[in-house]
């Protein structure tokens, strides 16, 4: 007779859940980011997990709920580590340039969601406005590029007219090309942008881009400096 309780059961049957669940997220990403929506089968997904189409629908209820929960899933998690980022206690030039600097390791790390970002803008975010949960999910970096925007400008640092969305576009424009576009730029300038000798000075070309021109990068015109001629 087992001595397990009710309790301890169906919390170890969550548990179950939750890991399967998260084992098919996982191979769904993979083969989403690879073949894109289209191209991807629920049955070549099952076959890899070694389950059944019947599983992985009993769990998400179809393959666009599928898709639609693979994308939550990779843009919760670069938002994740966008608010995990401690700038608070720095300078408004060093926290916009550590910033950048921590943005570009994500990206770096984590191609899969380059690729299906630009799976996504393929389909003109057709399944991404389907989510409940993405909706909210740009605030927390906006905020966070805002507080330090307003810093720039009270300290004198930051000349340059622009806002967080701005300024959170440059910064993934940045990233995201380097990774997006390797194989097309590759083959048309003959390097691979994604190669590790170059990786530490597009990390750094990065910050200083921004830096650059939220602080006017020295070359503010002269009725910008109060100065007339």
């Amino acid at each position: 007779m087992s001595s397990q309780s009710p309790a301890s059961a169906s919390n170890g049957r969550r548990r179950d859940a939750e890991r399967t669940r998260a084992e098919i997220l996982e191979v769904a990403q993979r083969e989403f980011a690879r073949k894109g929506y289209s191209g991807a089968r629920v049955d070549e997904m099952a076959a890899l997990m070694r389950t059944t189409k019947r599983m992985i629908y009993y769990y998400f209820g179809n393959k666009e709920k599928l898709y639609i929960a693979v994308l939550e899933k990779v843009y919760s998690e670069v938002r994740k580590a966008e608010s995990a980022i401690d700038v608070q206690h720095l300078a408004p030039v060093e926290a916009i340039r550590t910033l950048a600097e921590l943005t570009f390791d994500h990206h770096d790390a984590h191609r899969d969601f380059i690729k299906l970002v630009s799976i996504e803008n393929i389909h003109h975010a057709e399944y991404l406005r389907k989510s409940q949960m993405l909706g909210d999910l740009g605030g927390p970096v906006t905020g966070l590029i805002s507080r330090i925007l307003e810093a720039g400008r009270a300290s004198g640092d930051f000349v340059a007219d622009a806002d967080a969305v701005d300024v959170h576009m440059m910064i993934s424009a940045l990233c995201f090309f380097r990774i997006s576009n390797q194989h097309t730029f590759g083959t048309l300038f003959g390097r691979d942008l994604t190669a590790p000798e170059h990786r530490d000075r597009y990390r750094k070309m990065t910050g200083e881009a921004v830096v650059a021109y939220l602080t006017g990068g020295g070359r503010r015109r002269p009725e910008e400096r109060g100065e007339t001629g």
